[in-house]
């Protein structure tokens, strides 16, 4: 299915209302581009799950969360 979506003069498109019915509670998109096109990925945000999920994609482990919170935690002394 493909549908136009015009870009206004302040950058912005309206997204068609047979595209977001299909993510029901998403309010946030996360914007990359690839080569000629433009990808939009539904965020839902405050998940425990995903940050999880994203601490797992950037190999940050619990060691890694423990050193960062001892090393904040010496800066504050």
């Amino acid at each position: 299915m493909t549908i136009l979506a015009k870009k206004t003069s302040k950058n912005q498109l309206t997204l068609p209302k047979s595209v977001v019915d299909r993510f029901p509670g998403v309010d946030y998109f996360e914007v990359s581009a690839d080569e000629d096109r433009i990808l939009l990925k539904p965020v839902r945000l405050g998940g425990g799950d995903e940050v999880r999920e994203r601490l797992a994609e950037a190999e940050i482990g619990p060691a890694d969360i423990a050193a960062a919170i001892r090393a904040a935690r010496q800066r504050r002394q």
